[in-house]
């Protein structure tokens, strides 16, 4: 009987780790958060002199993604088994899209490097912040598009 009591502990540990979701207020934090970190980083790009500021550009880049992040796990205003089912759809198609990309993209990137530069350019993987980005905008646009046409 113990076990048995155990392992429904963890199934309700593992149910609530799953259906996790942030009240539908904070997708409009999330789209604010994305909306003035992408605008600060046009401003770092094209008005600063280009110093010492990696820190900054990390910081940025992490910020976009929390605030992706933020909007990906939020709640909707009605939320039913359908928007659920709807969420693990996108997830399942931004997983598997983002592997493709993640293996794909640094051989065409590769190869058309060498096309605009004739000298032999090096073989450069993907990192981190580029297959995440990528990965939460394909979820964030295949969940719109699936909903939108539910």
């Amino acid at each position: 009987m113990e076990k048995d009591s155990f392992v429904d502990c963890e199934r309700k540990r593992l149910y609530k780790v799953i259906n996790f979701r942030l009240p539908s207020q904070f997708v409009g934090i999330g789209l604010v958060i994305c909306v003035l970190t992408t605008a600060i980083m046009f401003f770092r790009a094209f008005a600063m002199d280009g110093g010492d500021t990696e820190w900054l550009k990390l910081l940025l880049q992490k910020t976009l993604l929390v605030g992706m992040l933020i909007m990906s796990v939020s709640k909707d205003k009605i939320e039913d088994e359908m928007t659920m089912s709807l969420r693990a759809q996108s997830y399942a198609i931004a997983f598997i899209v983002g592997v493709i990309y993640a293996l794909v993209m640094p051989y065409v990137e590769y190869g058309v490097s060498n096309v605009v530069h004739s000298g032999g350019e090096a073989f450069k993987s993907l990192g981190d912040f580029q297959v995440l980005l990528f990965m939460l905008m394909i979820q964030l646009m295949f969940y719109h598009f699936l909903k939108r046409n539910r």
